[in-house]
């Protein structure tokens, strides 16, 4: 369904390209077609995923029951001064609801809320529709967005969540406008952190789902800049009893979808994982996983920027140069060596998300992941220095996956977010 109530960029860019057994959708929307719509079980409840009554949607965590007129009222009969975004699903509207009653309130009072309202023609759209409303009806963590209600009625399919400020990680990271200024090292690594451990719910023996399109654009940010995963239009039960993966149609976003997921069609926990390190090299460098803006060497940012995340001396050469100098050499090599593990193309090489977390805590935690001095920067060259990683230092090792990863001993101090 896209990235949703928040207002998002129109890019001609191919990471916005989603695919459906290797071609686009041929309805132009931003996701391919759902192609199951047998029921799914979340802690042994089941709820059908195929167009049904208002019953068969509310499952053991009910939202709220909106009607459209309400919502209407809420946005100010949709109004284009309301909008947000749009996407292949329609369009996201701002509103107001009474915190208490729920009922439509005045602009700039009570609840603001973002109200998704589906495209009617789309019958893809329906499906991700009612898949969302499933999932996060019975799914609850403060890295996922909340639910607050839907409408059902007649032809009518919207989504109401909890509005989420500082819009999406895609827009700090690539839109260029006042509004948005480069985000810190430091709030950077918490962003990660957030999504991580939204990601490692998701993936943990109570839900059991994997996400499937984990992107910049899907994680959104409160007024804190704590990430909050979004849009679950594309999400699947994970494999069960001795089954290792879920065969599935091929879908999700170009640039962001595992390799063996692409070509054999198996999903697995550890397809979010390579997923998910795509986006730290987003976070590292600044770039978009698929711009055929940049130089044809370029285009794919995983496939250019591998020999330097393996390079203690080469990886600061493709950090964002709005970083300017707010993180240590050490942080942004040992994260970039995260980021190369996720990415392995092996994936039974790669990390549980479990793990990634607990590696993104230990570099909160250490004391080397402060910023590095003026001067430091100054003395490297170019882009940075090699000097950070040849100072002595204790050091323990922490595993990641199949293999060991160098860390510096924990400290009492945190990184400021």
């Amino acid at each position: 369904m896209g990235n949703c109530w928040v207002a998002e960029v129109k890019t001609d860019s191919p990471s916005h390209v989603v695919f459906a057994s290797g071609r686009n959708s041929k309805h132009g929307s931003k996701k391919g077609t759902v192609l199951s719509a047998s029921s799914r079980r979340v802690s042994a409840s089941s709820v059908p995923l195929t167009p049904g009554s208002e019953g068969e949607i509310l499952s053991s965590s009910k939202p709220k029951s909106f009607t459209f007129s309400e919502l209407r009222t809420a946005t100010r009969n949709f109004r284009p001064d309301s909008l947000l975004g749009e996407g292949g699903f329609g369009a996201v509207f701002k509103g107001w609801i009474d915190e208490h009653t729920f009922a439509a309130a005045k602009p700039g009072t009570g609840l603001i809320i973002a109200v998704k309202k589906l495209n009617p023609e789309s019958f893809q759209g329906h499906r991700e529709w009612m898949t969302e409303v499933n999932y996060l009806t019975q799914l609850s963590h403060p890295n996922l967005v909340k639910l607050i209600g839907y409408c059902l009625e007649d032809e009518q399919r919207l989504l109401v969540y909890e509005f989420m400020p500082r819009g999406s990680l895609e827009n700090h990271l690539f839109r260029r406008s006042p509004y948005y200024r480069p985000l810190s090292w430091s709030l950077r690594m918490k962003i990660a952190l957030g999504a991580g451990r939204g990601l490692a719910f998701l993936h943990s023996d109570k839900a059991k789902v994997i996400y499937r399109d984990f992107k910049t654009s899907n994680v959104l940010l409160d007024s804190n800049y704590n990430a909050k995963l979004s849009d679950f239009g594309l999400a699947k039960d994970g494999p069960s009893g001795s089954k290792s993966h879920v065969s599935t149609r091929v879908m999700g976003t170009y640039g962001y979808a595992a390799p063996e997921y692409l070509s054999t069609g198996h999903l697995t926990a550890k397809s979010d994982v390579y997923s998910f390190g795509v986006v730290l090299v987003e976070l590292l460098t600044g770039q978009r996983a698929i711009d055929k803006n940049r130089p044809s060497e370029e285009h794919n940012l995983v496939e250019w920027a591998k020999p330097y995340l393996a390079s203690k001396r080469r990886v600061i050469r493709i950090m964002d140069s709005r970083l300017q100098g707010q993180y240590s050499v050490a942080g942004a090599q040992r994260t970039a060596g995260l980021a190369l593990q996720c990415l392995s193309m092996q994936a039974k090489r790669r990390p549980s998300m479990d793990q990634v977390v607990i590696a993104l805590e230990q570099l909160q935690d250490a004391t080397d992941m402060e910023r590095t001095p003026k001067t430091e920067l100054k003395s490297s060259g170019h882009r940075g220095s090699d000097r950070a990683h040849n100072m002595p230092r204790r050091k323990i090792s922490v595993d990641v996956g199949d293999g060991k990863v160098a860390r510096p001993r924990p400290a009492a101090s945190h990184l400021n977010a």
